[in-house]
């Protein structure tokens, strides 16, 4: 099948569009790879412009209402960036409006190049990229969307566009899987391989689609009706067995953890024992919980909402899981579960742990594959509510197929996190606990410490403090007892990371860049595994990606701030609001603090990373959407409310 890449509106002025996902800069650089593999393969290259003039205005009606010039011809935001530019046997076709086929020039240039199938990458994937999706299918071309090449600002929108898309045989693949298939490749499965020693693999996910989505949904509907009936103090009988079974595993678990995701010994511990207390507490709270409290003229119950979707991360394989688990059974739910493609053993060797527990059969349910069998999971009729933990992306498209169903989400959605670190505070502790807090488990946290605020004064005084308690970190194998920071989860996160750093430092904003285990870097076993070396990075430029892009690995963010006003509106500024911390011993700044950070956790003296189960957890802003997990929360979202009118009511 002989294929053309099309890439639409890689232009200057598109590329400052605010709020753009990915960002300009991540998107570029994606579409350049794609570009040069495409070149490399001999795939003809069709350069998609929007291109304006004065002279004869064919501008967009609400172009024209805000008195919007862009793309003009001649100027620099009509051209492209260095790496997107056309070379000679390239073909460069123009478009006044969103269809790219208005004008003939495309479909002319498509049958010169006999194409039969189409790649296609650029801006904006809810209008320009869907319309020549859409022209390409009329026209009888296979059409191939390479997924993270392509951006909008506009997620919601691009999510149901993306689904609405697939439903119509469009297919969306990443960059590097596109290039695969044009190597000659055959489409890879979904293989899982180790973090410790990449070559090796570990296990196969099997994508399982709408039919054995639809078959446990069924069982767990049935098991639904038995089990909402069961009594309360059956059901806290039943959570104190599993949480007795996780006493049992948790070593074995900790293993699994440190062998299939990277997770260092001591971490994989602690968030076993930290899901064991979640259960506990849901226990208790239930135990003194009434789901009917009689208020004015009638009660005010609690019922429980019926099957629950739960789609879970790789990073915390146990603890989440079990942290949703345990309060949808204990309000009376039953439960169909999605792990991450490399949580997947992990979650089905938690499930037999459930099983050994005589709960109503069918009550928890595992599915197995990527996103797509999360929105079948989410989409399917027999699901009343989803509990979501992931990245933004992944909830825009959860938003987008619950809100079409009028279906409850409870969505946390990772974390940028900052740590504020005042002069009057003692440097060398803050240091030590960030440190921690943005390099323990590779930065692999929700509320990892992304970003540092420093009063500068003491600037240069931190990123020495801050540099020394990160070389004394133990960087090595996950299996060794004593290590802290071992690999992140794939060779693709650890490129992205680095890519991230080598562009800020080429486009100057990275002030400083501190490599503490540079030595370590260069030893056989770093190049084994997926091991990221951790990165501290001066940047003053507070728009720039490294600031804004939540990033998932053992990279620190450090800025300078002049005063305290200056470092909250630094700390509030980036879309997401998971946790805030301050270090200072003035009671004047903690409360300020308090007042005016814009997080849904905030923490004085100590590092953003880690959280109390007993206390709710939930992000503002983009971090969180519906009632937090954990403590109070869990009645909240686990249950819906009912008034029940007395006789002669209103």
């Amino acid at each position: 099948m002989k294929p053309a890449l099309l890439l639409v509106d890689l232009q200057g002025d598109y590329l400052k569009t605010a709020d753009l996902e990915p960002e300009a800069e991540t998107l570029v650089a994606r579409a350049a790879a794609l570009l040069e593999g495409c070149r490399r393969s001999g795939v003809p290259v069709v350069f998609v412009w929007t291109t304006v003039r004065r002279e004869d205005d064919r501008r967009l009606p609400h172009w024209k209402q805000a008195g919007r010039w862009m793309c003009v011809a001649g100027t620099t935001g009509h051209a492209p960036p260095a790496s997107l530019r056309p070379i000679d046997g390239d073909v460069i076709v123009h478009k006044a409006g969103f269809d790219p086929f208005a004008d003939g020039e495309l479909e002319a240039a498509l049958g010169r190049l006999r194409c039969e199938q189409v790649i296609l990458a650029g801006l904006h994937l809810h209008a320009c990229i869907r319309s020549a999706a859409l022209g390409c299918l009329e026209r009888g071309h296979r059409v191939v969307i390479a997924d993270d090449a392509t951006a909008s600002n506009d997620p919601i929108h691009a999510s149901a566009t993306r689904r609405w898309l697939a439903e119509r045989c469009v297919t969306f693949q990443p960059v590097v899987t596109v290039l695969s298939q044009l190597a000659g490749t055959p489409p890879s499965s979904l293989l899982h391989r180790s973090p410790r020693c990449t070559d090796e693999v570990l296990f196969e996910v099997p994508v399982e689609g709408a039919s054995r989505v639809q078959a446990a949904t069924a069982m767990a509907r049935q098991a639904w009706i038995q089990w909402r009936r069961t009594p309360g103090p059956t059901r806290r009988e039943l959570l104190e067995a599993i949480a007795c079974g996780l006493e049992a595993a948790a070593a074995d678990l900790a293993r699994l953890m440190a062998l299939e995701i990277g997770k260092p010994l001591s971490h994989g511990h602690e968030e076993v024992w930290r899901a064991i207390a979640n259960v506990r507490d849901v226990i208790r709270r239930h135990a003194t919980w009434s789901a009917e409290q009689p208020d004015g003229a009638g009660l005010v119950c609690h019922r429980p909402l019926g099957v629950v979707a739960l789609i879970s991360p790789w990073n915390n394989p146990v603890a989440i899981p079990i942290g949703k688990i345990a309060p949808a059974l204990a309000y009376g739910n039953t439960v169909v579960w999605k792990p991450a493609p490399a949580a997947m053993h992990i979650a089905q060797v938690l499930l037999e742990r459930l099983q050994n527990v005589p709960l109503i059969p069918g009550a928890v349910q595992l599915v197995t594959g990527d996103h797509t069998t999360a929105q079948h999971l989410a989409a399917d009729t027999q699901v009343d509510a989803v509990t979501f933990t992931g990245s933004l992306r992944s909830g825009w498209a959860l938003q987008e197929i619950c809100a079409r169903r009028m279906t409850p989400l409870q969505a946390e959605l990772s974390g940028n996190n900052a740590a504020i670190v005042w002069g009057d505070t003692d440097l060398a502790r803050a240091a030590a606990q960030i440190a921690w807090g943005a390099f323990a488990f590779a930065g692999q946290r929700c509320t990892a410490n992304r970003r540092a605020i420093v009063h500068a004064p003491v600037l240069d005084a931190f990123l020495r403090e801050v540099e020394a308690a990160t070389a004394r970190l133990p960087w090595g194998d996950p299996l060794e007892a004593s290590t802290e920071l071992g690999p992140v989860i794939d060779l693709a996160k650890r490129d992205e990371v680095t890519a991230l750093v080598r562009r800020a430092q080429a486009a100057g904003v990275a002030e400083r860049v501190l490599l503490p285990k540079a030595a370590q870097a260069r030893e056989p076993w770093v190049n084994r595994g997926a091991y990221a070396q951790p990165a501290i990075v001066g940047c003053d430029q507070p728009d720039h990606a490294l600031v804004q892009e939540e990033t998932m690995g053992p990279l620190l963010v450090v800025q300078a701030a002049g005063d305290f006003a200056e470092a909250l509106a630094l700390c509030n500024g980036v879309r997401h609001g998971l946790v805030a911390s301050l270090f200072t011993t003035s009671p004047t700044l903690q409360e300020r603090f308090r007042e005016e950070a814009r997080a849904g956790l905030l923490k004085l003296n100590t590092s953003t990373a880690g959280a109390d189960i007993t206390l709710p957890f939930g992000g503002w802003k983009a971090s969180g959407l519906g009632p937090p997990e954990h403590g109070v929360g869990d009645a909240l979202f686990y249950t819906r409310m009912q008034a029940v009118y007395a006789a002669g009511g209103r």
